[in-house]
Order: C-alpha cells, then sequence, then structure tokens
C-alpha cells in the first residue's frame, strides 16, 4: 500500500469531479477501498505500516463522508476550483430568500408553542422540497462554472440545513 495523500476525493475513489456523482459507484468504491486499507489487514504489520494504514483509512473515510453528502460535495467542488463560498463571513442573501427564512423560522417557532407536528411535518416537507430544487440549481451552477452563484446556492442551503435541524429537534421535543 502506497496512499497518495494529495488526490482529490474524486480522485481517490476513480470518480469524476461532478455534482451528480452516482452515489452506487461511491459507495462501491468506498467499499473497494475499505477492503484494502482496513487496519485489520495491517494486525502483523509493523508499527509504521499500522499507522499508515489507520491514516489512509481516515483519510477515505473523510473523503467518502464528504462526497456523500451533497452540500459538502458542492462545497468540495467550489474549493477544489480555489472558491470560497464565504459561509462564515458573507451573510448576505437575497432579499426574497431572506423574507421566506423569516416566514419559515417564524412557523417553527408557532408549531413548536402550539406543539403541532403536523405543521411541523408540512414545514419539514416544504424544506425537502426547496433543498432539492437548490441541489439542481447548484448542479448547474457548478457545470456551467458560475461559481459566484453557486457561492449563494450554498450559503441558502446552509440555512435550509440549520432550519431542518431546527424542525427535527421541535419534533423529537414534541414526541417525548
Amino acid at each position: 500500500m502506497s496512499p497518495d495523500f494529495s488526490v482529490n476525493h474524486f480522485a481517490l475513489f476513480g470518480l469524476p469531479p461532478v455534482f451528480g456523482l452516482d452515489s452506487t459507484q461511491l459507495d462501491a468504491a468506498y467499499r473497494d477501498i475499505q477492503r484494502e486499507v482496513h487496519p485489520d489487514r495491517f494486525a502483523n504489520a509493523s508499527d509504521a505500516e499500522k499507522r499508515l494504514a489507520a491514516q489512509w483509512a481516515t483519510r477515505v473515510n473523510e473523503a467518502y463522508r464528504t462526497l456523500k453528502s451533497p452540500l459538502n460535495r458542492g462545497r468540495y467542488l467550489l474549493a477544489i476550483k480555489g472558491v470560497d463560498t464565504e459561509e462564515e463571513s458573507n451573510t448576505a442573501m437575497p432579499r426574497d430568500f431572506l423574507m421566506q427564512q423569516m416566514d419559515w423560522r417564524e412557523a417553527v417557532m408557532d408549531a413548536k408553542l402550539d406543539r403541532d407536528a403536523d405543521a411541523l411535518d408540512t414545514l419539514a416537507g416544504a424544506m425537502h422540497a426547496e433543498t432539492k430544487v437548490l441541489f439542481a440549481q447548484l448542479e448547474a451552477q457548478l457545470g456551467g462554472e458560475r461559481f459566484t452563484d453557486a457561492c449563494v446556492t450554498v450559503r441558502k442551503l446552509r440555512f435550509l440545513e440549520k432550519l431542518g435541524e431546527e424542525i427535527d429537534l421541535a419534533s423529537e421535543a414534541l414526541e417525548s
């Protein structure tokens, strides 16, 4: 085993660097590499080989988690193109999106106060539908190398991800 830690996540799995990955191919490539680098295969190896195998297994797991998540995959594609999504520093959003966010957050708070599980389910469905639309936009933006637009979409998706987590927590609280 002579791992190349410099290859990007896509190359690691022998996949094209595109947003619309075939998850079946990703899963199969991951399992193949995991069989090669699993630390159990190196039980009788030297300490240096064991450490290298552990590092390589960690790298493979990290790459898989990144590519498996559409949002993280989009971020990663932008990063390997040298584009910073500025998620921590740029909170500017289109006005209509911010207004929708405020409406959704208010609806979540109302549903929590009213202990309305159906309202939370409806909101979760709306989040899922909007997320699906934004992922389609992100794929087109990345494919068309419209990286500035893609960064805005990634930031929108991050907002939705956080709101989805809020909805999940509210739903769990109602169940308990």
